[in-house]
């Protein structure tokens, strides 16, 4: 599944690095935001991937290209991210579906897959995760765990409260925002080693937060 984005990445990369010879962080970044980025993303909730390999694989198109914006070469992919002021591609995967069961709590997208919503007064409105058998395959809980409804809903399961009562989709994603900034962001990169695999349900598991996002 990730092989049609890869190619995506490489042939918009290719010649906009073969047209455009400036190499300074306003155009660079300007560049891959508007015309490699944007397209690469497109759907991306439908496809996200979830072995380590693609993921290292999508992300590599990134780094590779911040690597070549001027002054950036000589920093590692984690800080480049930080001066550039740029979300690993996995991160902003996991903010696009949080974004999408907003909009299926709120009516904005269909509930095709009959997600369940349910109020907590002290940790607002949660994500019902629809149980898996004791007696499930490796295969089946594999399966399970990367399905949009459950990986979704847990990823939802995360929002604390201020975050997931927003009615106002603009309002909520700038709350969305700010919270996931208070995460660190190290995506699955070879040769770095990292405390978790990244994933915002990782981070918010080592913070210690309850079983409801599991």
């Amino acid at each position: 599944r990730t092989k049609p984005v890869l190619s995506v990445f490489k042939d918009r990369t290719k010649p906009v690095l073969s047209v455009f010879k400036d190499r300074t962080k306003p155009v660079m970044m300007q560049l891959y935001k508007s015309l490699i980025r944007s397209r690469a993303e497109y759907c991306c909730p439908l496809w996200n991937p979830t072995k380590i390999a693609d993921i290292h694989a999508i992300e590599s198109i990134q780094r590779n290209f911040t690597r070549r914006i001027s002054g950036m070469k000589i920093m590692n992919y984690w800080d480049r991210l930080k001066e550039l002021n740029l979300s690993s591609l996995q991160r902003r995967r996991e903010r696009y579906m949080i974004i999408h069961v907003w909009k299926i709590l709120h009516g904005v997208c269909p509930n095709d897959i009959k997600m369940v919503f349910k109020e907590n007064s002290r940790l607002g409105t949660k994500v019902v995760v629809p149980p898996l058998t004791k007696t499930a395959t490796a295969l089946a809980k594999t399966l399970y765990d990367n399905s949009f409804g459950v990986k979704a809903g847990r990823l939802w399961n995360t929002l604390p409260r201020d975050v997931n009562t927003q009615c106002q989709l603009e309002c909520f994603k700038a709350k969305l925002g700010s919270y996931l900034d208070s995460f660190p962001d190290t995506p699955p990169t070879p040769g770095y080693t990292a405390s978790n695999q990244n994933s915002l349900i990782d981070w918010f598991s080592q913070r210690g937060g309850p079983q409801m996002a599991r």
